[in-house]
């Protein structure tokens, strides 16, 4: 089995949700949630990134490792930076960023892009994709599309469909149907797929990451994996049959999970 480390930034400030690695879900922080969903992945080691000591308080009391980070890191991906320099991981270390707010993520998941980054040694970054079926999402900007190269890697990320199917919505009657609020079905022949946010690293990427210059596309796109891209990086795609389950990023979706939570624990699962 590939080895691998799991960190999870934990970030206090939230504009939708304050506070929200500690909002409890079934009786235990959202935070302490999602690590034991990073738990069962077969991770060597499960780390919560964090600048705040009550989230790092509520960590400990359920035994999983804090790093106490810095508070003016502009990403996860800065955070999980310093951790590898505290931690002294070396240059080969597979990372993986496992977000805060996803306590339903499936731990074949997160397996899945550290052993694809583990297996393409030319990537700097591995990350996962899922097919997109209907025209809706396609078009969603809030659903992040990547289009890749014959070997698996990314070509590119962006928030507006591609890739752009020029004939097809010229001559269909796809559009309207959309308009009219139904979710009409996209051809199997087009390739679509959409970007879900999990990501393994290199160590050594991470140490290169601060020094690189943020990239036009990545702020316009507002994607920060575009800025890998225009350096030079290659990121890999590991693509997933289905769609995880949604993050936390809304109260309805805090209900939503805590609902979840109480059916499966209900269910004795």
């Amino acid at each position: 089995m590939t080895p691998f480390q799991v960190v999870i930034p934990a970030r206090h400030a939230s504009t939708r949700l304050p506070g929200k690695p500690l909002l409890p879900i079934a009786g235990k922080p959202m935070v302490v949630r999602v690590a034991e969903q990073a738990a069962q992945s077969g991770a060597q080691q499960i780390w919560i990134a964090t600048d705040h000591h009550a989230i790092a308080a509520a960590v400990h009391e359920h035994g999983f490792k804090v790093c106490l980070t810095h508070a003016h890191h502009a990403s996860g991906t800065d955070r999980i930076a310093e951790v590898v320099e505290q931690r002294g991981w070396s240059d080969d270390t597979i990372v993986v960023n496992v977000q805060g707010d996803e306590p339903l993520i499936p731990p074949a998941l997160i397996r899945a892009v550290a052993e694809h980054l583990a297996a393409h040694p030319e990537c700097a970054i591995a990350t996962a994709c899922h097919a997109i079926h209907d025209e809706a999402d396609f078009r969603n900007p809030n659903i992040v599309k990547a289009v890749l190269d014959k070997d698996g890697n990314a070509l590119y990320f962006s928030r507006a469909p591609i890739p752009y199917p020029r004939d097809l919505f010229a001559a269909s009657s796809l559009t309207p149907a959309l308009s009219r609020g139904e979710r009409e079905s996209l051809p199997e022949q087009l390739p679509v797929l959409r970007h879900i946010g999990i990501y393994a690293y290199r160590a050594s990427f991470l140490r290169a990451y601060s020094q690189l210059a943020p990239a036009a596309i990545e702020q316009s796109e507002a994607l920060e994996q575009l800025r890998a891209l225009w350096h030079g990086y290659k990121i890999g795609i590991t693509i997933t049959d289905d769609a995880p389950p949604a993050g936390v990023d809304t109260e309805a979706d805090l209900h939503a999970a805590r609902a979840t939570f109480e059916t499966l624990i209900n269910q004795g699962i």
